[in-house]
């Protein structure tokens, strides 16, 4: 570990940011920061709403003692479709202090009849000028239903209507694929990269797909496949989790049941393109780094940042529970532990070890870079502690945590934490707690403004929250969460 030296810019630290929306903007029901970007001089947020109901929904196999969240209305029914299924997407002028919603996820009719919200969710967002684009747009993609006709990419040259472009169709082969969702979008030689990520019956973020397409004119809803399916060697893959560049290749990190994997191309020639792989299997740790969930390009390396789905424990897969790490990957293909587990001869370089020291880090889900400083949020589930019967599992920090208490514990650790670095490898913490909210489990979007850093949370835990009301029994009700909803945070210094 270097030793660390002070920098030009200091950063920005806890005190240096301020609350600029709150309760989902009102609405609890907007559980995630699920997309941000900025463009035209104003910040654009892409929501998911009632994510914790649609777990309940859409996901039997993720059990705990009680729900954390009330869920009144079930799923397609009307009262759930119009109170809290249709994503949104807000914009924020910072020289106003004024946010404003500009669009909401439309209607759509299945052949039963059943009218429903075509997107629960904008998964990704990002700012491309295609060929048919008279400037650059801001391009959106979405979450769609399982009853849906698969997710769609919408189009705004001007951030306040938005177009939904032609049905992108994925096919491979000859034939053509079903998915529910697109993550990612990335920008690389004049194209725009993306892959589908999500599937029906809960596999929100298993497509089963290891495919990656491009189109140089998105607003046409034209799309080439860029690879042959598992990238000619068919690996052990649910998805293609992330993208980045770095110099003059576009790398993508997939997730797998035996870890995640990165592949890189420099996209030159004809398609399918020449792929390379230069990590394999988790970076030697097997399925507890189960899915590159964030990656970015800082200081000529890629920092990849690790993950286990459904929040560091897999239920389907039986995966984990395991803290999250940084890895970092040189041009060379050569690869550094930053954050996590020693292992094999090589040691975490920032002296940290899994999730910041952090058992209960279940991604580090999104870094960003500002002013020379690369920030780092994870997903923190330590609150999932509370709706669960800790005194008969057989875990031993279970049994432990139980007999010091559960609301002291989470009062103490509850809440995503954010940490910053200058060279990669000496960190500092700017919130350990969710910026004092022990709801904001999770730093959904990081993204770097003139007008300063802009953090995105996670917080499903509204608009009604279960809480204990008997110390000696399993008595639970819901009341009003004050401090559900997701939150924007500004980071000026």
């Amino acid at each position: 570990m270097r030793v660390y030296n002070p920098e030009p810019h200091p950063g920005l630290r806890r005190n240096h940011f301020r609350k600029v929306c709150e309760n989902g903007f009102g609405d609890r029901y907007n559980g995630y920061a699920y997309s941000m970007a900025w463009f035209n001089n104003h910040l654009y947020v892409g929501t998911s709403r009632a994510n914790l109901c649609l777990l309940k929904f859409a996901m039997p196999f993720v059990t705990m003692d009680h729900w954390p969240v009330e869920c009144p209305h079930l799923n397609y029914t009307p009262e759930f479709e119009h109170k809290c299924a249709r994503g949104e997407i807000w914009r924020f002028n910072p020289l106003l202090d004024q946010w404003n919603r500009v669009y909401q996820s439309p209607f759509m009719t299945d052949d039963e009849g059943v009218e429903f919200s075509r997107d629960l969710g904008y998964r990704g967002m990002t700012v491309f000028q295609g060929k048919s684009n008279s400037a650059p747009a801001l391009y959106v993609s979405t979450w769609s239903r399982s009853r849906g006709s698969g997710p769609d990419i919408l189009c705004s040259e001007d951030g306040q209507t938005f177009i939904t472009t032609p049905k992108p169709r994925f096919t491979t082969q000859g034939r053509e694929i079903t998915v529910t969702a697109i993550r990612v979008l990335v920008s690389f030689k004049g194209k725009l990269y993306t892959a589908p990520v999500g599937a029906a019956k809960g596999n929100v973020n298993a497509s089963g797909l290891s495919l990656v397409y491009e189109s140089d004119d998105p607003a046409t809803g034209n799309w080439r496949c860029v690879n042959e399916p598992g990238f000619g060697e068919l690996p052990d893959v649910m998805t293609i989790y992330e993208m980045a560049v770095l110099g003059e290749y576009l790398y993508v990190g997939t997730a797998g049941l035996s870890g995640f994997q990165i592949w890189r191309t420099d996209a030159e020639g004809v398609p399918p393109y020449h792929w390379e792989q230069v990590i394999t299997n988790g970076a030697e740790r097997g399925g507890l780094n189960q899915g590159s969930a964030s990656m970015i390009s800082f200081k000529g390396a890629l920092y990849i940042g690790t993950g286990i789905q459904n929040g560091g424990y897999d239920h389907r897969n039986k995966i984990g529970p395991a803290a999250s790490e940084i890895i970092r990957l040189h041009p060379d293909g050569s690869w550094d532990i930053i954050v996590g587990s020693a292992r094999n001869g090589k040691k975490p370089l920032s002296g940290l070890g899994p999730g910041f020291n952090n058992y209960f880090c279940g991604y580090l889900w999104r870094m960003g870079i500002h002013q020379g400083w690369l920030y780092a949020g994870t997903m923190d589930w330590s609150l999932i502690l509370r709706y669960v019967k800790l005194e008969e599992k057989p875990v031993k920090v279970a049994r432990m945590i139980a007999a010091l208490g559960v609301e002291e514990f989470i009062k103490n650790n509850g809440g995503a934490s954010l940490w910053r670095t200058y060279d990669g490898e000496n960190w500092l913490p700017v919130t350990l707690n969710g910026f004092k909210n022990p709801y904001n489990y999770g730093i959904r979007n990081i993204v770097s403004t003139p007008h300063g850093l802009f953090i995105g949370t996670a917080n499903p835990f509204g608009p009604r929250a279960a809480i204990k009301t008997s110390k000696k029994e399993w008595e639970w009700s819901y009341v009003d969460n004050p401090d559900g909803g997701l939150e924007v945070w500004q980071g000026i210094s």
